[in-house]
């Protein structure tokens, strides 16, 4: 190649660089803060996620995307529950499970049934109902009442007690794989 044709192509390698730089950058910052994807690995939030399903969890703090009741939510498992599961960089695997309650609410399950503030909770997506019985409870301050939707299989609140606000990591929205699973995840 010639000196006068690397000159006239080179102000385009130059801007194809910093391109390719700026949004790899990009992705980075939107991946970090904005949006974290996660590989489900049990069932105990069937049926609604599957093993395997890959989701996309929104980490955009706001009012609008606070967890609250009914929310699936990827979560951080407290430092008290014994035998938290490390991936091979020996970080703690994330929990997905839906919140029940919030702060404030009282929380009840008896005869297979979940109790909000006194309320029978409409439950559709259940797997199967409760084999448990947890006496009312209030959620404190600062904390989150969380179950797997397959209520027979999961190892959550009821279980091990509250979810500390902090430990969520973002909220499900979408389910990115498999393919004929795409979606809202609800």
């Amino acid at each position: 190649m010639s000196r006068e044709q690397w000159e006239k192509i080179r102000p385009r390698i130059i801007e194809w660089t910093k391109s390719i730089f700026f949004a790899l950058v990009l992705a980075f910052v939107f991946r970090a803060t904005a949006v974290q994807s996660h590989e489900v690995h049990t069932g105990s939030m069937e049926p609604t996620i599957m093993p395997g399903d890959r989701i996309l969890a929104s980490r955009i703090p706001s009012v609008f995307l606070e967890p609250g009741p009914g929310d699936i939510i990827i979560f951080t498992p407290p430092e008290r529950i014994p035998g938290r599961a490390k991936n091979f960089l020996g970080m703690v695997i994330p929990f997905v499970k839906r919140v029940i309650a919030a702060e404030g609410d009282v929380v009840e399950v008896t005869h297979g049934i979940v109790y909000r503030n006194g309320v029978p909770l409409d439950e559709p997506y259940l797997n199967c109902d409760p084999h448990y019985r947890l006496p009312p409870q209030v959620v404190p301050d600062g904390e989150l009442f969380v179950l797997g939707d397959n209520r027979c299989n999961s190892y959550d609140s009821h279980a091990w007690g509250f979810l500390p606000r902090g430990g969520v990591r973002g909220k499900v929205v979408f389910r990115y794989w498999p393919p004929e699973r795409i979606g809202v995840v609800r």
